[in-house]
């Protein structure tokens, strides 16, 4: 079985909603190098992090997160 990555759409939504990885990071209670590092996906953000960054851009998990082919 091959490694598979995860793949986000955090940048693009993060600014539909007008908000700097400071803010959002300061929303969600994480630093701004945490949101940047998922962003780049160097990090997988744990269920309870995804979840509260998804409901606070308002948009389902499955749209911020998505398993890569």
């Amino acid at each position: 079985m091959t490694e598979k990555m995860l793949s986000n759409t955090l940048k693009v939504q993060r600014a539909k909603k007008d908000l700097t990885q400071e803010q959002l990071a300061e929303l969600v209670g994480v630093t701004r190098k945490t949101i940047n590092t998922i962003e780049n996906k160097k990090y997988i953000p744990s269920t309870y992090l995804a979840l509260k960054m998804a409901q606070i851009l308002e948009v389902h998990v499955e749209e911020l997160f998505q398993i890569e082919t």
